[in-house]
């Protein structure tokens, strides 16, 4: 199972928002369980510019890790540097997934 965050980051908080990503979000999502598995940036087109996946081993890991309470002050704190946020629950499959 894997979840992908799709967003697009505010310019005016560009610094602050590859600081949080880099230097907290990433490594705690790591700490829950789920290590990120994809990260794309979207360079022409009418989609979301970030789009990044994690992995958990089975659907009760990943329900644990989104459901804690760790996960939604992370995802409360990176909605302060993003709009147009999208949440979603897929099967892992070997391709690219949106």
């Amino acid at each position: 199972m894997k979840v992908l965050l799709s967003y697009d980051p505010l310019p005016e908080h560009r610094e602050e928002y590859f600081r949080y990503v880099l230097g907290e979000f990433i490594p705690a999502m790591e700490n829950l369980g789920l290590p990120m598995c994809e990260a794309w940036h979207t360079a022409y087109g009418p989609y979301p510019l970030r789009l990044i996946g994690f992995m958990a081993d089975t659907p009760e890991a990943l329900e644990k890790g989104l459901s804690s309470e760790e996960f939604l002050e992370l995802e409360g704190r990176l909605q302060e540097f993003v709009v147009n946020y999208r949440r979603k629950i897929v099967r892992h499959q070997p391709r690219f997934q949106f």
